[in-house]
């Protein structure tokens, strides 16, 4: 194994401070792996984290980013649930195994990977076997890299918090990467998918991949299409991805008695909604904020059992992460990954 490795490292919140850097590869302690990173997948967060738009101060030099797969190469003394050469994937929260994250009412739970503690666009990163998942047996590692943000979200929020059943009607907010794992999971559950976008190629890409309806919300008002598409019933499950204002049109689109998970701040992260209708169609409102371990073996478990494929709409070189970002930002039809050459 050779003695130093890549490291993608910031001294200060902006991208112009993001440096490609050379350090010696590091050892794992008690109770510690390491992984060779093979893939790292970008969520919008980590644009958030890098460009400072985020409510946390990373510690600097800091390494952005929280999804990747990879192998275990070493091992720490006491070890015990991952052998050399497992192939693994990380998780979002690495302390937050099952039930409730340790938190308060006013210490927010928000102890993670690429935030609080550093990130994994790494060669090769240390962490603590505990904050690790075996990976999907039918993914190579881009695909699997895709998991714990963004499909762990969607699965989070559609499965083991909003306990989806066959039958039920499900809105995904545009085509990025938790909405793609939405659509995937809710057809893989035997749900009927209603997908929103402004762009009529995206879709028709999306109703490739099984959505039931395509609505383009610059054509209209798409909660009115909605209303046409299901004779005034409304959705039994919206996928809010866009946050601020937009929020009030999902209340609007629910189904009574429906549920909204609220995911992305797009639009704003301030919201206010009319009473009326919140208390009259008395839908559930959940903040999703990723998710556990747990929930994360049991989406493997998913996507090896259903053959759920991650959507990659292009992968680039671990040193490509500037080309990378400018895709981030004109917006992905699913991930975007970064790989070692």
């Amino acid at each position: 194994m050779t003695e130093n490795m890549q490291r993608w490292s910031m001294t200060a919140l902006g991208r112009e401070n993001l440096r490609l850097t050379q350090e010696p590869v590091p050892q794992p302690g008690p109770g510690e792996v390491r992984v060779r990173v093979n893939a790292v997948a970008l969520n919008y967060r980590d644009k958030m984290v890098i460009e400072g738009n985020m409510p946390i101060t990373p510690s600097f030099p800091f390494t952005p980013a929280s999804d990747m797969a990879g192998v275990v190469d070493g091992m720490g003394e006491g070890v015990t649930r991952f052998k050399p050469g497992a192939r693994v994937i990380s998780t979002f929260f690495p302390e937050w195994i099952d039930g409730k994250p340790k938190a308060d009412a006013r210490t927010l739970p928000y102890k993670t990977l690429g935030g609080y503690f550093q990130g994994v666009l790494a060669e090769y990163v240390i962490v603590s076997e505990d904050a690790l998942v075996a990976a999907p047996e039918s993914l190579d590692d881009a695909e699997a890299s895709t998991l714990p943000c963004a499909g762990l979200t969607a699965w989070f929020a559609l499965v083991e918090r909003g306990h989806l059943r066959a039958g039920q009607s499900v809105l995904v907010q545009g085509t990025g990467g938790v909405a793609i794992f939405a659509l995937q999971i809710a057809k893989a559950q035997g749900a009927e998918v209603f997908v929103t976008s402004g762009s009529d190629e995206k879709l028709a890409q999306a109703k490739k991949l099984g959505a039931d309806h395509g609505i383009n919300r610059l054509k209209g008002d798409w909660v009115d299409g909605i209303y046409d598409l299901t004779d005034d019933r409304g959705i039994d499950h919206i996928i809010e991805t866009v946050g601020g204002e937009n929020l009030k049109h999902s209340l609007r689109a629910v189904a009574v008695h429906g549920r909204i998970s609220v995911i992305g701040v797009l639009a704003g992260s301030e919201i206010s909604l009319p009473a009326s209708e919140l208390l009259l169609k008395s839908p559930v409102i959940q903040g999703i904020g990723v998710g556990h371990r747990r929930a994360l073996e049991d989406f493997v478990r998913a996507v090896d059992v259903n053959g759920l494929k991650p959507v990659i709409e292009h992968r680039y070189r671990f040193d490509q992460l500037d080309l990378a970002l400018e895709h981030l930002d004109r917006g992905a039809f699913g991930k975007i990954v970064l790989t070692r050459a």
